[in-house]
C-alpha cells in the first residue's frame, strides 16, 4: 500500500460551481501509479465546498448556482451571522449541504470518474479568494 498527498491553494475563482478536476491531477500525478485505490479531496474551508457532477455542458454549473442562490437565499433577516457580509451564512449553509470533501476510486492509475464527470470547486462567496485542497491518494501499486 502506497500514500500520496498533496496540500494545494487553488487560485480564486468567482462565485459559481467550476471544474477542478485537472488542477487536482495535476497536484498528484503520483495517482498514476495506483492500480487500485482510492483519492480523496478536501477543502480547507466552511464557505466554499466540493461536490463530482457533469463535466461538459456548463450550463448545469449555471444551475447549479441558480438552485443553491434560491434554497439559500441572502439577507434572509432570521441570519444572525452576517459579519463578512450577505452571503456569508448562505455560504456556510451550501457548503453543509454539497460537503468538503469528495472521495473517489482509482482504477489502473486514473481516476475511476464517469465520462461525463468532473470535481467541482463550488465557490459560495462573492470574494472568497483562494482556496485550499488536501489531496490524498492511496492504493495498490
Amino acid at each position: 500500500m502506497e500514500f500520496f498527498q498533496q496540500a494545494i491553494r487553488l487560485k480564486p475563482y468567482r462565485r459559481g460551481f467550476h471544474i477542478i478536476t485537472a488542477e487536482v491531477l495535476h497536484a498528484l500525478p503520483q495517482i498514476a501509479r495506483l492500480q487500485t485505490g482510492m483519492c480523496q479531496v478536501f477543502i480547507q474551508h466552511t464557505s466554499a465546498s466540493l461536490t463530482i457532477n457533469e463535466n461538459a455542458d456548463p450550463t448545469v454549473r449555471m444551475d447549479f448556482e441558480t438552485f443553491f442562490n434560491k434554497a439559500v437565499p441572502e439577507n434572509d433577516p432570521d441570519y444572525r451571522h452576517d459579519y463578512e457580509g450577505a452571503d456569508d451564512m448562505p455560504a456556510h449553509l451550501k457548503s453543509s449541504l454539497l460537503g468538503s470533501s469528495v472521495l473517489i476510486p482509482i482504477q489502473r492509475g486514473r481516476l475511476a470518474l464517469g465520462t461525463w464527470q468532473g470535481i467541482y470547486l463550488c465557490e459560495h462567496r462573492d470574494e472568497g479568494g483562494s482556496r485550499n485542497l488536501v489531496i490524498t491518494a492511496w492504493g495498490q501499486p
